[in-house]
């Protein structure tokens, strides 16, 4: 399908991808799509404002009706769920299955949040007073501003927004200034489903800023905004933090991810085969849950480590919007000029390398696809302890469970880990306090292609942020004890006698 029909399909006229100061170019072929008008500080704070006025009203909204804003969302998204999917790996360049896939994760989100709308549950506690009870509620936060990286531009967003909605608060998203049509073709969406959802839905509820850094740093320097959510590398992370905690702002932080699996001597080879191939080449390595490291026993390494060489030979690169294709391209220039760097450190580390390098230079010279890389280390060197946002794979070998966890452990990210082992000692070892220090563990699958239903994010410098399921709701919204005093004696906590 050409790019213009893409474009089309997904909303926008001609004149809405024209005239503006952001340049936007689509990394299937390096083109340019789109120039697109930007925000400035003065619109910022005018959302900002907007926001504000909006909570005040859609607090009070019931949480199962605001869930319903949240149905109809899903089921907008389900309608337009292959224009999206084209729009995605047209400003990404992920291949078009992916695209599908993470627009069926809005989708599911919205559908968790709508049950979760029934179910914002606080406690009964026990008082030690006579004729006092005692108990937990929660209550909309504010104003939730939604910070999003290039990689998946679309279902982090809604990962926030859906919670966000049912919680009570309005959202603000400032995407990535190089994927700012997704975020547009959303917006689109919303309004037709604030519209269509009537007078409840207040004007400032769902808004987009499209532009560079600064806008980020509006919001987190305003006040009115409760919830920062970020998602992107750890430097623009740390900074951040930093502007938030100036003012004792909420962050919700999902940041860099330097993700390890360990092969043990009892796994399933042929299953890690193939997971480790999809977890370190799909989304082209650019997946912050990507297999970035891969810890193998000594006594299968020969057994494994050739045969996903050749796996790795025998990939399709090519256009992502092509049928067929499995790894597309890269970002942009600079994302491949920070592949071949570390590529070269890797090797002044001792390291073999097996691939690498640019990709269908004759066809697509402009855009800057790559193959796929495996990088044989002698042992865990600097550049393991380095993401790199591309398809690199570094391998080493190890002999004691007990060093294969240290090894992983050793990096300071920790979003995801993994495990491919039929020896239950060592899976439930794996997964105890002793085991991973990620906020993500699995055994026997890779560690990328989390579920919505689970909470997702790591410790260390991926910040300590959930986001998607579980009880992650609680970070948009404000906990209170409530203590209620039904008797007509007034005692004290703790036995105190204050008489008067």
């Amino acid at each position: 399908m050409p790019h213009s029909q893409i474009l089309t399909a997904a909303g926008f006229s001609k004149d809405a991808l024209t005239g503006g100061s952001l340049s936007v170019k689509t990394p299937v072929d390096g083109s340019k799509i789109a120039c697109i008008a930007t925000h400035s500080l003065a619109d910022a704070e005018t959302q900002i404002a907007k926001a504000k006025a909006a909570f005040k009203s859609w607090r009070l909204v019931p949480a199962p009706r605001r869930g319903e804003l949240v149905r109809l969302l899903g089921e907008e998204l389900r309608r337009e769920k292959e224009n999206l999917g084209r729009l995605v790996t047209l400003e990404c360049g992920k291949i078009y299955q992916e695209g599908l896939g993470e627009v069926q994760e809005m989708i599911d989100i919205c559908d968790f949040a709508v049950g979760l709308s029934r179910q914002l549950y606080g406690l009964t506690i026990a008082s030690e007073r006579p004729g006092h009870a005692m108990r937990e509620s929660w209550h909309p936060m504010g104003t939730c501003g939604v910070i999003t990286a290039f990689n998946f531009p679309v279902a982090p967003w809604c990962w926030n927004a859906a919670l966000a909605l049912v919680c009570g608060d309005p959202v603000i998203w400032k995407p990535s200034e190089k994927t700012p049509l997704t975020a547009l073709a959303v917006q689109k969406i919303c309004d037709r489903v604030t519209a269509a959802f009537g007078a409840e839905a207040p004007e400032g509820l769902i808004q987009t800023l499209i532009g560079e850094r600064d806008l980020g740093e509006a919001l987190t320097a305003s006040k009115d905004v409760a919830i920062i959510s970020a998602t992107g590398s750890v430097p623009m992370g740390k900074a951040v933090a930093q502007d938030m905690s100036q003012r004792l702002g909420r962050t919700i932080l999902e940041l860099g991810g330097n993700n390890a699996m360990i092969v043990a001597p009892s796994a399933d080879l042929e299953m890690a085969l193939r997971a480790i191939v999809f977890s370190a080449v799909g989304t082209a390595g650019q997946r912050c849950t990507s297999l970035r490291r891969l810890i193998v026993h000594a006594d299968i390494y020969d057994a494994l480590i050739p045969r996903l060489i050749k796996a790795y030979a025998g990939l399709p690169i090519g256009d992502p919007l092509a049928e067929g294709s499995l790894v597309g391209p890269l970002i942009d220039d600079l994302a491949l000029a920070a592949m071949d760097k570390a590529l070269t450190q890797a090797q002044t580390e001792g390291g073999v390398v097996h691939g690498g390098g640019q990709a269908l230079i004759d066809s697509h010279a402009a855009a800057a696809y790559a193959h796929p890389a495996i990088v044989e280390m002698p042992s865990q060197s600097p550049i393991m302890h380095t993401e790199t946002f591309a398809p690199i794979l570094y391998v080493v070998k190890y002999d004691d469970l007990d060093h294969a966890i240290e090894m992983q452990n050793e990096v300071p990210q920790g979003l995801s880990s993994c495990i491919f082992s039929t020896d239950l000692r060592e899976s439930e070892y794996f997964l105890s306090a002793a085991g991973s220090d990620c906020g993500i563990a699995n055994v026997n699958i890779g560690p990328s292609g989390a579920e919505i239903g689970g909470a997702f994010g790591g410790e260390k410098e991926t910040g300590g942020g959930r986001e998607s399921g579980s009880d992650a709701w609680k970070g948009y919204m404000r906990r209170q004890t409530n203590t209620v005093n039904y008797s007509r004696e007034l005692p004290l906590a703790q036995g105190i006698k204050f008489d008067i």
